[in-house]
């Protein structure tokens, strides 16, 4: 079976390479084992964890980070087409141009934000409060989410807040289990005429607030319930993000997907590549699990298969690798030097990956593949959690690599 490029992997970078070169015209092929980092989403995406403009922080990274190599002209361009490349998909972000804002998470900590999804909570980055008088609801028996730690958070910006359990009849059979009391089970509950039935409730119990906060446990399908309660009540209401899983990511990658299948996109589902078949420094095809008798061949190939979450990377007492072609990985030789003593240091195999040129070509056997491209969290260089930059690595290499394929370059 031929196509223009396949791309490994489904999750948030995988997608969107696949959605760009969909809409530029390519046959494409896209598999994915099954559940994403896209299913922890708290609702916003990072660019780089700065209090500086984004031009003058990306001057400040490594040269082997994946903004470095594409440079901070490039990097900014491609960043500005990010919010109209999601709204094609039907998920609405918003931002401050060129610099953090701030997103309220679940346990009431204030972390900087690039884009967050339209209807949820959000500060700008000089903190400013835009209300004075909140109510915080939660769903009783609901334990991902935090009104206690969320007020304190906000009462030390100066906000008085109100801390509000709801309780409808339509939860009492998930309440009977605390197991079931998760988000997406919720989400799958709120639906209908409890829309109605619960912005009542919210009503009553938000007199006189400026803004009720929500947590974001409405609209596992479509965004359609959260928007519904929105119009239905007679206060404004705001969304904030539950500890995993998460309603808008699950939300977002099938959104993504959906749109990626309307596009004409070849989706597989639930399955993995076992190798492929090279041809000097070209990589002809893939075969996978469940077709391990076909050969799927394409002009290019883009693995986004992420790292050691998703098992894009897998290490041993030996060594850290790349489990699908036997990619050049950059990391320290030395176990020992994987790690630091103190837990919350910087980690250095947090920024272990796969080793490119600078147009992201993967290396093996230190030669560059031609047709093998890498883009998001397997990419070596970059450290998500201390730089707070994995949505923008991964959404912007993936365009990037995307419009270099179009283009032929």
């Amino acid at each position: 079976m031929n196509f223009d490029t396949i791309i490994i992997g489904g999750g948030l970078s995988g997608l969107t390479a696949g959605i760009e070169l969909q809409k530029r015209g390519q046959k494409t092929l896209m598999i994915s084992s099954g559940q994403s980092a896209l299913h922890f989403f708290s609702g916003s995406f990072e660019f780089l964890n700065t209090e500086e403009d984004y031009p003058e922080a990306l001057k400040k990274l490594p040269a082997g980070h994946p903004y470095s190599l594409m440079g901070a002209e490039k990097v900014l361009e491609t960043a500005s087409k990010v919010q109209d490349f999601f709204a094609g998909a039907g998920v609405v972000l918003n931002g401050e141009e060129g610099r953090n804002h701030f997103r309220i998470t679940p346990i009431g900590v204030l972390k900087q934000a690039w884009l967050t999804l339209e209807d949820y909570a959000r500060l700008p980055s000089d903190k400013s409060l835009p209300w004075k008088k909140v109510t915080i609801a939660n769903i009783e028996g609901f334990l991902d989410f935090h009104p206690d730690f969320i007020a304190a958070g906000l009462e030390e910006l100066g906000a008085e807040c109100h801390c509000r359990s709801i309780s409808l009849p339509e939860l009492d059979r998930l309440r009977n289990n605390p197991s079931e009391m998760r988000s997406a089970n919720i989400a799958r509950a709120l639906t209908g005429s409890v829309i109605g039935n619960l912005a009542k409730r919210l009503s009553d119990v938000s007199a006189g607030s400026d803004v009720i906060l929500l947590p974001a446990v409405l609209g596992l399908d479509d965004p359609r319930p959260a928007q519904s309660l929105k119009v239905r009540t007679d206060r404004p209401i705001e969304y904030i993000a539950t500890l995993p899983p998460s309603v808008p990511g699950i939300r977002t990658q099938m959104m993504l997907k959906n749109f990626y299948t309307r596009l004409g996109g070849t989706y597989l589902l639930g399955d993995s590549v076992t190798g492929g078949d090279f041809e000097g420094r070209k990589l002809k095809g893939i075969r996978t699990v469940n077709h391990s008798d076909k050969l799927f061949c394409a002009d290019n190939f883009i693995l986004a298969s992420g790292s050691f979450f998703s098992r894009g990377l897998l290490s041993t007492p030996s060594g850290i690798f790349e489990p699908v072609f036997d990619l050049q990985v950059n990391c320290p030789q030395e176990r020992r030097d994987w790690t630091r003593e103190n837990f919350f240091d910087r980690q250095p195999y947090m920024g272990c990956g796969v080793a490119t040129d600078g147009q992201f070509r993967a290396l093996r056997k230190g030669e560059s593949i031609e047709n093998l491209r890498v883009c998001g969290s397997l990419l070596s260089g970059s450290d998500a959690i201390n730089e707070g930059c994995g949505a923008g690595v991964a959404t912007i290499t993936a365009l990037h690599i995307a419009e270099s394929i179009a283009e032929g370059k």
